[in-house]
Protein backbone atom coordinates (compact mmCIF):
# COMPACT_ATOMS: atom_id res chain seq x y z
CA UNK A 1 0.00 0.00 0.00
CA UNK A 2 1.11 3.57 -0.66
CA UNK A 3 1.98 4.53 2.93
CA UNK A 4 2.84 1.05 4.23
CA UNK A 5 0.26 1.41 7.03
CA UNK A 6 -1.52 -1.70 5.71
CA UNK A 7 0.02 -4.98 4.61
CA UNK A 8 -2.00 -7.05 2.17
CA UNK A 9 -0.99 -10.54 1.19
CA UNK A 10 -2.70 -13.44 -0.49
CA UNK A 11 -2.25 -17.04 0.54
CA UNK A 12 -3.95 -19.20 -2.03
CA UNK A 13 -7.52 -17.82 -2.06
CA UNK A 14 -7.34 -15.95 1.26
CA UNK A 15 -6.62 -12.21 1.51
CA UNK A 16 -4.89 -11.16 4.74
CA UNK A 17 -5.18 -7.47 5.62
CA UNK A 18 -2.89 -6.42 8.48
CA UNK A 19 -3.10 -3.01 10.13
CA UNK A 20 0.55 -2.02 10.17
CA UNK A 21 1.27 0.95 12.42
CA UNK A 22 2.30 -0.82 15.63
CA UNK A 23 4.09 2.19 17.13
CA UNK A 24 0.64 3.73 17.77
CA UNK A 25 -1.12 0.38 18.37
CA UNK A 26 -2.48 0.49 14.81
CA UNK A 27 -4.54 3.60 15.50
CA UNK A 28 -6.65 4.72 12.57
CA UNK A 29 -4.69 7.66 11.20
CA UNK A 30 -5.09 9.50 7.91
CA UNK A 31 -2.52 7.41 6.02
CA UNK A 32 -3.71 4.11 7.46
CA UNK A 33 -7.28 4.87 6.39
CA UNK A 34 -6.11 5.68 2.87
CA UNK A 35 -4.21 2.40 2.72
CA UNK A 36 -7.19 0.49 4.11
CA UNK A 37 -9.41 1.76 1.29
CA UNK A 38 -6.72 0.87 -1.27
CA UNK A 39 -6.45 -2.61 0.24
CA UNK A 40 -10.20 -3.22 0.04
CA UNK A 41 -10.10 -2.14 -3.61
CA UNK A 42 -7.39 -4.74 -4.22
CA UNK A 43 -9.35 -7.45 -2.41
CA UNK A 44 -12.45 -6.68 -4.47
CA UNK A 45 -10.39 -6.97 -7.66
CA UNK A 46 -8.77 -10.26 -6.62
CA UNK A 47 -9.93 -13.87 -6.64
CA UNK A 48 -9.94 -14.01 -2.83
CA UNK A 49 -12.73 -16.09 -1.31
CA UNK A 50 -12.16 -15.04 2.31
CA UNK A 51 -10.79 -11.90 3.98
CA UNK A 52 -8.84 -11.99 7.26
CA UNK A 53 -8.25 -8.72 9.16
CA UNK A 54 -5.69 -8.51 11.97
CA UNK A 55 -3.17 -6.12 13.51
CA UNK A 56 0.62 -6.00 13.60
CA UNK A 57 2.43 -6.02 16.95
CA UNK A 58 0.67 -6.12 20.30
CA UNK A 59 -2.68 -4.54 19.34
CA UNK A 60 -5.49 -5.08 16.90
CA UNK A 61 -6.47 -1.41 16.71
CA UNK A 62 -6.58 1.29 19.40
CA UNK A 63 -9.19 3.37 17.60
CA UNK A 64 -8.85 6.80 16.01
CA UNK A 65 -5.40 8.36 16.07
CA UNK A 66 -6.03 11.53 18.06
CA UNK A 67 -2.38 12.62 17.71
CA UNK A 68 -2.06 11.99 13.99
CA UNK A 69 0.41 14.55 12.55
CA UNK A 70 -0.82 13.84 9.02
CA UNK A 71 -4.46 14.58 9.69
CA UNK A 72 -5.85 17.53 7.71
CA UNK A 73 -7.20 20.39 9.84
CA UNK A 74 -10.87 20.12 10.83
CA UNK A 75 -13.60 22.73 10.87
CA UNK A 76 -16.06 21.32 13.41
CA UNK A 77 -18.48 24.22 12.96
CA UNK A 78 -18.62 23.58 9.21
CA UNK A 79 -19.15 19.87 9.92
CA UNK A 80 -22.01 20.72 12.29
CA UNK A 81 -23.62 22.91 9.61
CA UNK A 82 -23.28 20.06 7.08
CA UNK A 83 -21.00 22.07 4.80
CA UNK A 84 -18.20 19.48 4.94
CA UNK A 85 -18.18 15.81 5.88
CA UNK A 86 -16.85 14.63 9.20
CA UNK A 87 -14.43 11.71 9.39
CA UNK A 88 -17.34 9.45 10.27
CA UNK A 89 -19.30 10.50 7.20
CA UNK A 90 -16.32 10.52 4.86
CA UNK A 91 -14.53 7.29 5.83
CA UNK A 92 -15.65 5.32 8.87
CA UNK A 93 -19.30 4.84 7.99
CA UNK A 94 -18.82 4.05 4.29
CA UNK A 95 -15.98 1.64 5.13
CA UNK A 96 -18.03 -0.27 7.70
CA UNK A 97 -20.95 -0.52 5.26
CA UNK A 98 -18.53 -1.71 2.60
CA UNK A 99 -17.24 -4.46 4.90
CA UNK A 100 -20.80 -5.47 5.76
CA UNK A 101 -21.69 -5.76 2.07
CA UNK A 102 -18.67 -7.78 0.92
CA UNK A 103 -19.53 -10.93 -1.02
CA UNK A 104 -16.95 -13.10 0.75
CA UNK A 105 -16.68 -14.13 4.42
CA UNK A 106 -14.74 -11.81 6.72
CA UNK A 107 -12.75 -13.16 9.68
CA UNK A 108 -11.16 -10.89 12.29
CA UNK A 109 -8.15 -12.16 14.26
CA UNK A 110 -8.06 -9.94 17.34
CA UNK A 111 -4.66 -9.58 18.98
CA UNK A 112 -4.35 -7.25 21.97
CA UNK A 113 -6.56 -4.21 22.45
CA UNK A 114 -9.49 -3.37 20.18
CA UNK A 115 -10.71 0.04 21.32
CA UNK A 116 -13.20 2.60 20.05
CA UNK A 117 -13.53 2.39 16.29
CA UNK A 118 -10.98 -0.42 16.43
CA UNK A 119 -13.49 -2.43 18.42
CA UNK A 120 -16.11 -1.73 15.75
CA UNK A 121 -13.69 -2.94 13.10
CA UNK A 122 -13.04 -6.13 15.06
CA UNK A 123 -16.79 -6.77 15.32
CA UNK A 124 -17.19 -6.49 11.53
CA UNK A 125 -15.96 -10.06 11.26
CA UNK A 126 -18.50 -12.74 10.47
CA UNK A 127 -16.29 -14.96 12.61
CA UNK A 128 -14.34 -13.21 15.37
CA UNK A 129 -11.35 -15.05 16.86
CA UNK A 130 -9.50 -13.47 19.77
CA UNK A 131 -6.22 -14.22 21.48
CA UNK A 132 -6.46 -14.72 25.24
CA UNK A 133 -4.54 -11.48 25.76
CA UNK A 134 -7.05 -9.49 23.67
CA UNK A 135 -9.42 -7.00 25.22
CA UNK A 136 -12.17 -4.63 24.13
CA UNK A 137 -12.87 -1.05 25.12
CA UNK A 138 -15.62 1.45 24.33
CA UNK A 139 -13.36 4.37 25.13
CA UNK A 140 -15.55 7.23 23.94
CA UNK A 141 -16.91 8.36 27.33
CA UNK A 142 -13.33 8.73 28.58
CA UNK A 143 -12.81 11.64 26.20
CA UNK A 144 -16.31 13.13 26.29
CA UNK A 145 -17.58 11.59 23.05
CA UNK A 146 -20.36 9.17 22.15
CA UNK A 147 -19.91 5.68 20.67
CA UNK A 148 -19.57 5.73 16.91
CA UNK A 149 -18.38 3.62 13.97
CA UNK A 150 -21.51 1.52 14.33
CA UNK A 151 -20.90 0.43 17.92
CA UNK A 152 -24.25 1.77 19.18
CA UNK A 153 -25.92 -0.36 16.47
CA UNK A 154 -24.07 -3.65 16.72
CA UNK A 155 -23.44 -3.93 20.47
CA UNK A 156 -27.08 -4.07 21.65
CA UNK A 157 -27.77 -6.64 18.94
CA UNK A 158 -24.79 -8.80 19.87
CA UNK A 159 -24.90 -8.68 23.66
CA UNK A 160 -28.18 -6.98 24.64
CA UNK A 161 -29.07 -3.55 25.95
CA UNK A 162 -27.79 -3.96 29.53
CA UNK A 163 -24.29 -5.05 28.56
CA UNK A 164 -24.07 -2.53 25.71
CA UNK A 165 -24.95 0.22 28.18
CA UNK A 166 -22.37 -1.05 30.65
CA UNK A 167 -19.57 -1.06 28.10
CA UNK A 168 -20.52 2.35 26.71
CA UNK A 169 -21.25 4.26 29.93
CA UNK A 170 -18.53 2.82 32.17
CA UNK A 171 -15.85 2.64 29.47
CA UNK A 172 -14.22 -0.32 31.21
CA UNK A 173 -11.90 -2.74 29.48
CA UNK A 174 -13.55 -6.09 28.66
CA UNK A 175 -11.23 -9.13 28.74
CA UNK A 176 -11.45 -11.56 25.85
CA UNK A 177 -12.63 -14.38 28.11
CA UNK A 178 -15.64 -12.34 29.21
CA UNK A 179 -16.25 -11.25 25.61
CA UNK A 180 -16.56 -14.92 24.69
CA UNK A 181 -18.97 -15.58 27.56
CA UNK A 182 -21.09 -12.64 26.47
CA UNK A 183 -21.23 -13.78 22.85
CA UNK A 184 -19.24 -10.81 21.56
CA UNK A 185 -16.71 -13.08 19.83
CA UNK A 186 -16.85 -16.62 18.45
CA UNK A 187 -13.62 -18.24 19.60
CA UNK A 188 -10.80 -17.73 22.09
CA UNK A 189 -7.34 -19.19 21.50
CA UNK A 190 -3.85 -19.06 22.96
CA UNK A 191 -1.87 -16.08 21.69
CA UNK A 192 0.59 -18.20 19.74
CA UNK A 193 -2.28 -20.03 18.06
CA UNK A 194 -4.20 -16.96 16.88
CA UNK A 195 -3.03 -16.83 13.28
CA UNK A 196 -2.64 -20.61 12.74
CA UNK A 197 -6.18 -21.22 14.02
CA UNK A 198 -7.50 -18.24 12.08
CA UNK A 199 -5.92 -19.38 8.84
CA UNK A 200 -7.22 -22.92 9.33
CA UNK A 201 -10.75 -21.61 9.72
CA UNK A 202 -10.35 -19.10 6.88
CA UNK A 203 -9.13 -21.84 4.54
CA UNK A 204 -12.28 -23.82 5.23
CA UNK A 205 -14.39 -20.79 4.38
CA UNK A 206 -12.33 -20.01 1.28
CA UNK A 207 -12.87 -23.55 0.03
CA UNK A 208 -16.60 -23.26 0.57
CA UNK A 209 -19.36 -22.52 -1.93
CA UNK A 210 -20.22 -19.18 -3.42
CA UNK A 211 -23.34 -19.15 -1.27
CA UNK A 212 -21.22 -18.30 1.82
CA UNK A 213 -21.09 -14.69 0.65
CA UNK A 214 -24.87 -14.71 0.27
CA UNK A 215 -25.29 -16.23 3.74
CA UNK A 216 -23.23 -13.49 5.42
CA UNK A 217 -25.18 -10.77 3.60
CA UNK A 218 -28.46 -12.43 4.53
CA UNK A 219 -27.61 -12.57 8.22
CA UNK A 220 -26.39 -8.95 8.33
CA UNK A 221 -29.59 -7.81 6.59
CA UNK A 222 -31.70 -9.68 9.13
CA UNK A 223 -30.68 -7.17 11.81
CA UNK A 224 -32.85 -4.55 10.12
CA UNK A 225 -35.64 -6.58 8.51
CA UNK A 226 -39.08 -7.66 9.58
CA UNK A 227 -39.84 -11.37 9.22
CA UNK A 228 -41.72 -10.74 5.96
CA UNK A 229 -38.79 -8.77 4.57
CA UNK A 230 -36.30 -11.45 5.60
CA UNK A 231 -38.37 -14.21 4.02
CA UNK A 232 -38.27 -12.24 0.78
CA UNK A 233 -34.48 -11.90 1.09
CA UNK A 234 -34.16 -15.66 1.60
CA UNK A 235 -36.30 -16.41 -1.43
CA UNK A 236 -34.35 -14.03 -3.67
CA UNK A 237 -30.90 -15.22 -2.59
CA UNK A 238 -31.94 -18.85 -2.83
CA UNK A 239 -32.79 -18.28 -6.49
CA UNK A 240 -29.27 -16.94 -7.09
CA UNK A 241 -27.63 -19.71 -5.05
CA UNK A 242 -29.55 -22.33 -6.98
CA UNK A 243 -28.05 -21.07 -10.23
CA UNK A 244 -24.41 -21.42 -9.13
CA UNK A 245 -21.96 -24.08 -10.27
CA UNK A 246 -21.26 -24.77 -6.60
CA UNK A 247 -24.88 -25.79 -6.02
CA UNK A 248 -24.65 -28.20 -8.95
CA UNK A 249 -21.43 -29.63 -7.53
CA UNK A 250 -22.88 -29.89 -4.03
CA UNK A 251 -25.90 -31.86 -5.21
CA UNK A 252 -23.72 -34.13 -7.37
CA UNK A 253 -21.36 -34.79 -4.45
CA UNK A 254 -24.31 -35.61 -2.18
CA UNK A 255 -25.70 -38.09 -4.66
CA UNK A 256 -22.30 -39.67 -5.30
CA UNK A 257 -21.49 -39.81 -1.56
CA UNK A 258 -18.25 -37.83 -1.87
CA UNK A 259 -16.86 -34.53 -0.60
CA UNK A 260 -17.85 -31.55 -2.72
CA UNK A 261 -15.11 -29.55 -4.41
CA UNK A 262 -16.37 -25.99 -4.68
CA UNK A 263 -14.99 -23.44 -7.13
CA UNK A 264 -16.57 -20.28 -5.78
CA UNK A 265 -18.68 -19.91 -8.90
Amino acid sequence: MKHDRIRLEHRDNIAILTLNDPSVLNALGYYLKQDFTEALDAVDASAARCLVITGAGRAFCSGANLNDPNRPPRDREAELRGEVKSDLEAWYNPTLVRLRNMNIPVVTAINGIAAGAGMSLALCGDIKIAAKSASFLQAFARIGLVPDAGSSYILPRLIGMARAMELSLLAERLPAETALQWGLINRLVEDAELMPKTMELAQGLANGPRSLGMIRQMVWQSLDNTMDQQLAVEAQLQKHAGMTADHTEGVAAFREKRHAVFSGR
